[in-house]
């Protein structure tokens, strides 16, 4: 990584550019141990001249605006007369002078479609409604030098979308973000915020917001993500068939995984999700062996054998930050033993029952509700629990083994719609247009006594994203087999390949 040229002091403040002539300086960021501690004169002034103008004109609109045009018109109708206020989040440091990747926060991206740090979506009260203004960074500064002595100047982190660009992108107006605490500070009547993003929104609205109605506005948001829209549905049909690309890669490299470890499935995935995509959408779960018993294994550092199970957890994110959840328990070998067959047919069979169960005007309930079910029947024919099944059901003590809920809602977040209210999310009702997962598993972990010796250290989950539709539902994720048999004739096909 180079390493930015730095000044001890601030550059004396120069004449504004054209697009930001109120905006405020600030002292460029320095680095106190650069190589190069001052800057001459004659090089700073070099440095202002000699640049061609790059503004780009005729612009077509990102291709999600209208959808978010419609949102923002219906936030506007839901709190009338209040000022709301959602901001994208600030770079995070990961270590020193390094920043973790940017994620704009998931209201942001949802009201604006833009994902860029630092910025504000403010939505200011009028009589029949509201009028919306995008605060952003605009063009680094040439004159005073902060385009390449600041350490996120766009000599050093690329070029960024000058407003009136972004005006043209979102179909917003947008203004200068190093503007918005001073309007903020300014506001009078309510307001409301999302929280947890910006401090510096925060420490400007102090006075003027309330944690109950903020969390109001939070719970809206989330509720309003539950039924997704055509783009949407689009785009995690995106993330999916990228998935299923992810795990065909995978596949055809488990021979070089067994030579090193689950940290060679982790990065084969991960190249599909950056090439097709923006990101994995979380942390991908690549689990061999005793590791598929622990529900989030991440640390992906473990042997990787012949004749144990890979529960492969991973989805790939789409460049509007919409994703995939898919989960597939493989053979490494190719072949199930007949035990783990035993085990992955009662969880798919579970999954057929939850599938089934998911269809416009069922309760949110049902469909987890009929894939324990078939997981409590299976374990009482073992001899794993006594029966009846009914009782099982009723004390729950099926979750020893079964251990999670069967889905959640997906979306921007893999587990979307999490602040929503208990009533409207899982006590409630499936609508056309509801994405959620389906994700029945089994796990027996390697030192539970209460089982036989031979089922100790296998887990098994089937994972698969299912759209509700006006009859019924769609897996989105059907590109990939799930049947026993169909996923060891799909591996065979893939080595062969």
């Amino acid at each position: 990584m180079a390493d930015e040229l730095t000044q001890e002091t601030p550059a004396t403040p120069e004449p504004e550019t054209p697009e930001t002539p109120e905006a405020e300086e600030e002292p460029i960021k320095t680095r106190k141990n650069g190589l190069t501690p001052g800057v001459s004169d004659e090089l700073a002034e070099i440095m202002k001249s000699g640049w061609a103008d790059t503004e780009l004109h005729g612009l077509e609109p990102i291709a999600q605006a209208s959808h978010t045009a419609a949102r923002r018109a219906a936030l506007s109708a839901r709190f009338p007369g209040e000022r709301l206020v959602i901001p994208a989040g600030n770079l995070r440091t990961r270590s020193n002078d390094t920043e973790y990747a940017f994620r704009a926060s998931t209201e942001y991206t949802y009201l604006t479609g833009d994902q860029t740090h630092d910025g504000v979506l403010v939505l200011e009260p009028k009589d029949d409604g509201h009028d919306a203004t995008v605060y952003l960074l605009p063009r680094s500064n040439r004159e005073n030098g902060e385009f390449w002595l600041d350490g996120q100047g766009e000599l050093w982190v690329g070029r960024r979308h000058s407003l009136a660009e972004a005006e043209q992108l979102l179909g917003i107006p947008a203004k200068d973000v190093r503007k918005v605490a001073a309007v903020l500070k300014e506001a009078t009547g309510p307001v409301r915020n999302v929280r947890g993003h910006d401090a510096s929104v925060e420490a400007a609205l102090t006075d003027k917001v309330t944690a109950e109605r903020d969390e109001e506005l939070r719970v809206y948001l989330s509720e309003a993500r539950a039924v997704k829209d055509d783009f949407e549905i689009g785009e995690l049909q995106k993330a999916v068939d990228s998935t299923v690309r992810g795990f065909e890669d995978v596949v055809k490299i488990l021979d070089k995984a067994e030579a090193t470890s689950e940290r060679y499935i982790e990065g084969t995935f991960f190249l599909r999700a950056r090439v097709e995509g923006n990101d994995i959408g979380y942390g991908s779960i690549c689990a061999a062996g005793p590791h598929a018993t622990t529900l989030h294994w991440v640390r992906n550092d473990g042997d990787v054998r012949s004749g144990d199970l890979l529960l492969l957890d991973a989805g790939v994110e789409t460049h509007t930050l919409y994703t995939a959840d898919v989960t597939r328990t493989l053979p490494v070998n190719g072949r199930y033993s007949e035990l783990q067959r035993k085990i992955y047919d009662a969880v798919y069979e579970s999954q057929e029952a939850g599938i089934a169960a998911v269809k416009p005007g069922a309760k949110y309930r049902d469909f987890h509700d009929a894939s324990q079910r078939v997981l409590a029947e299976k374990l009482v024919a073992w001899g794993l629990l006594e029966g009846p099944v009914e009782k099982v059901l009723e004390l729950g003590l099926q979750r020893r083994w079964t251990l999670h809920g069967t889905g959640h809602m997906l979306g921007l977040d893999v587990h979307d719609c999490a602040a929503a209210r208990r009533e409207v999310y899982v006590d409630g009702t499936l609508e056309p247009g509801m994405c959620l997962t389906v994700e029945p598993g089994l796990y027996f972990q390697a030192d539970d006594l209460t089982v036989p010796e031979e089922y100790r250290g296998i887990g098994v989950r089937i994972e698969d994203d299912i759209l509700v539709t006006e009859d019924g539902n769609r897996n989105l994720s059907a590109g990939l087999p799930r049947r026993a048999d169909e996923v060891e004739a799909w591996m065979a096909g893939l080595k062969q390949a």
